[in-house]
């Protein structure tokens, strides 16, 4: 399905939207989540952090359904709205990370398996579980790395 997405670079007017999708997706992939921030809270965090902080990207079709945001050695944010899971939406995001780096690393929530399964069908392998008490949200978590192949 990839073939009818936009994949660009994401502009700051974007960040409304990213903010949106964010609280939309993890309402929907993960109820299991305490709700800490209010909705205003996200964009301020989007607008003023992670869109000057790390590199974003989004997919569009037509308007924005998914997005990655990464910086060097590290995959913050992967968030593809429901209805285009399981349809090349993440690939084609993650992909951007593993052109610019050889070496990434993320945090995903342990109860999260979609996710999982999603990273280690694409290279992706456990390093480490926590208890979550080093995340706001004191969910249990796991760290994942990936290697680029020579």
């Amino acid at each position: 399905m990839t073939e009818r997405l936009a994949i660009r670079r994401a502009r700051a007017d974007d960040m409304a939207a990213i903010a949106g999708l964010f609280r939309t997706t993890r309402q929907a992939s993960m109820p299991y989540l305490p709700e800490l921030h209010a909705p205003e809270e996200d964009l301020r965090f989007f607008r003023e952090r992670v869109f000057r902080e790390t590199v974003m990207w989004v997919a569009e079709h037509p308007h924005i359904v998914g997005f990655i945001s990464y910086r060097t050695g590290w995959v913050d944010h992967l968030y593809v709205h429901p209805d285009f899971h399981a349809r090349g939406t993440g690939s084609a995001l993650l992909s951007k990370a593993m052109e610019a780096h050889s070496n990434l690393q993320l945090w995903v929530f342990q109860k999260n398996a979609t996710a999982i399964r999603f990273y280690t069908a694409r290279g992706f392998r456990l390093v480490e579980r926590t208890d979550g008490c080093g995340n706001e949200e004191c969910e249990p978590d796991a760290l994942y790395a990936w290697h680029r192949s020579p």
